[in-house]
């Protein structure tokens, strides 16, 4: 008798507390928590600015290179600078290493040493100018011109006013600490 006033009330507890974690476990995050950058490989971004133009948001970056990783998992993560990014840019993430051959336009741009480690790419050292800095970020315009490259780690707040700069044509009549100084970003 002792035993069974014992066994039913921690079986009811077990069976309330299984409930309360599966309900847990299926609450769905808020979908803009979910929010992600759809990243496109540089061929396959040209071709789509070919059909159908847009500016190319080009993140050059190193599997080895800690800021990227953070950049990445700060900065790209956030589903305001997402949701900006995914509307006004083509986003490529390109690894400076690559081993692959890449053929622009008849330009062909290979890594000069695949089995080497750490061995540029010629796409990477073109676009970033021979300037090899990681992370570094390259804005091309609708034409597929360079518009201009941006290295280094930025913080979401640093780099919500740099991408709008950019995407909202700013850059074509104002200067960067003109339009800095006015701009009203969502992150704080």
């Amino acid at each position: 008798m002792k035993l069974k006033k014992v066994i039913v009330p921690l079986f009811v507890c077990l069976i309330l507390l299984s409930a309360t974690f599966s309900i847990a476990q299926e609450k769905p995050a808020p979908a803009d928590k979910e929010k992600k950058i759809k990243w496109y490989s540089f061929e396959d971004a040209y071709k789509l600015n070919k059909k159908k133009p847009k500016k190319m948001f080009v993140d050059v970056y190193t599997d080895w290179c800690g800021w990227c990783k953070r950049m990445d998992n700060e900065t790209f993560a956030n589903p305001i600078i997402a949701t900006y990014m995914e509307k006004n840019f083509y986003c490529v993430k390109l690894d400076a290493e690559r081993k692959d051959t890449v053929i622009i336009d008849n330009t062909v741009f290979v890594n000069p040493n695949p089995g080497s480690k750490r061995s540029t790419h010629k796409l990477a050292i073109e676009l970033l100018r021979g300037k090899l800095s990681y992370p570094s970020y390259v804005f091309l315009n609708e034409k597929g011109q360079m518009i201009t490259v941006i290295p280094g780690y930025h913080p979401p707040a640093e780099f919500e006013p740099m991408i709008h700069y950019f995407g909202d044509d700013a850059y074509q009549n104002m200067k960067w600490d003109e339009y800095k100084t006015g701009f009203q970003g969502t992150i704080k």
